[in-house]
């Protein structure tokens, strides 16, 4: 058992009792809903890959805590990653923390308690709950393992929270950490030069925050390079005690290096000459730490979904260019996955398709039980062969489908915005990057 004074000289190290809160850069759409869902009385949960700015948002939370007048020793921050806990990460330690906290700086209010990656802790959500059902604090979250999360607080705290999936980098948020507030149409055309320039950075290097910052090149890589092995080595790794390290790795660089591509777990198996079994779990420990996701093929049949390929998208195309095998990965796999990521942070149902002719549609956007979009994602369409088969494609997709006769048909490329007529159907032809700013 740790003693109080080693507790309360970390807490003091962590929280702003008697210190300022560092300079930081707010993120606004991922702050407000902290705050708004805080405001029900439900424990929040920020989820997301490892250093994509969880606990930048938790300080910036505190920030506007203080803003509204809230006591600093009304606010306890745990970083539960602090190697000083490292030998004592259970729920005793959690009541020692809160205790210690209560007894010495003797909050005038509710405290608000903020646990950084809470996924350290075994038997976690048990704690939460009782903390919950006590009504002694108001709780928030944040952890870097899907499963992890959705299991124990899917069971134990059912009802009782509300969560907010953190992913690196937007856009408009990459611009804003350059200095730059695109706020329209107008904006962006004025500044188009200087958007397509950090553009090119932004898909090369990823929205990971700190790398974002860097200026230094040869640092951005050596970042990226980073947190690939923190992620592999510590949520990976050492979380499911791993022996057979040289497979994960290889199959991480590999998934990494095909991204918005299409693989099947039995052509993987064929690739590595590991077991089925072996490659699924593997392949699953990577999702469950946000590193890369897949996509089934749509299919209104829920068994042709299962048993088709999936294609495959990186948590960022920084980290995927990093580690990638493959040299000068292509533009339109790249674009294609700052698109997936875009949807998802919409809160999108995704799939891709396959017409009856082969063609290809990257994203099927299902939205209550219907289609709303079909989009197609190009580097360019200068070759009239190349617009006429993504335009077919999406003519094709939304003809075949059932109840899809209303969906948009999009396609995203750079700089192109005109709407084109096609056997009776209009193909809307957007700027990618107006598109990810949410510029119509």
């Amino acid at each position: 058992m740790i003693d109080k004074t080693r507790i309360l000289e970390t807490l003091t190290e962590w929280n702003y009792w008697k210190r300022e809160l560092p300079d930081t850069i707010v993120r606004e759409r991922y702050e407000s809903e902290v705050l708004h869902k805080s405001t029900t009385g439900e424990i929040v949960i920020l989820k997301g890959v490892r250093r994509s700015g969880k606990s930048t948002i938790l300080i910036n939370t505190i920030k506007r805590l203080l803003e509204k007048g809230v006591d600093r020793n009304d606010i306890l921050f745990i970083n539960l990653e602090d190697p000083r806990f490292i030998n004592d990460l259970n729920v005793d330690l959690l009541s020692q923390i809160r205790d210690t906290y209560l007894e010495y700086l003797n909050p005038s209010g509710i405290p608000y308690i903020f646990l950084d990656e809470i996924q350290n802790i075994s038997g976690f959500d048990k704690w939460l709950l009782k903390e919950y059902e006590l009504k002694t604090s108001r709780i928030f979250v944040t952890g870097s393992n899907a499963k992890l999360l959705s299991r124990e607080i899917g069971t134990a705290l059912s009802g009782r929270y509300l969560d907010v999936t953190v992913f690196p980098l937007d856009f408009r948020e990459y611009l804003a950490f350059n200095g730059m507030d695109i706020k329209n149409r107008l904006d962006f055309t004025e500044h188009r030069i200087k958007v397509n320039r950090i553009f090119k950075e932004y898909i090369t290097f990823g929205g990971f925050p700190r790398v974002a910052l860097t200026d230094e090149l040869e640092l951005k890589k050596a970042e990226l390079k980073a947190y690939f092995d923190s992620i592999m080595l510590r949520d990976i790794v050492a979380r499911y005690r791993l022996e057979n390290v040289e497979a994960l790795m290889g199959l991480s660089v590999y998934l990494l290096s095909n991204i918005s591509n299409l693989l099947s777990l039995n052509a993987i198996k064929k690739h590595f000459k590991l077991s089925f079994d072996l490659i699924s779990r593997y392949v699953e420990y990577l999702e469950n730490a946000y590193l890369v996701f897949r996509v089934p093929l749509f299919d209104w049949s829920l068994k042709k979904q299962q048993v088709n390929p999936k294609k495959v998208y990186s948590i960022d195309t920084g980290l995927s260019h990093i580690v990638s095998f493959k040299v000068g990965q292509k533009t339109g796999g790249r674009l294609e996955n700052l698109v997936f990521l875009e949807l998802l942070r919409r809160n999108k149902e995704i799939y891709y398709y396959k017409t009856t002719g082969n063609l290809e549609v990257d994203f099927v956007v299902k939205e209550n039980e219907r289609i709303t979009q079909f989009i197609q994602v190009s580097a360019g369409i200068n070759d009239e062969k190349t617009k006429a088969r993504e335009i077919r494609a999406l003519i094709k997709a939304g003809n075949e489908i059932p109840h899809a006769g209303g969906a948009a048909l999009v396609l995203l490329v750079p700089d192109i915005n005109e709407i084109v007529q096609h056997n009776g159907k209009e193909v809307h032809i957007k700027d990618v990057k107006a598109w990810l700013l949410g510029i119509e």
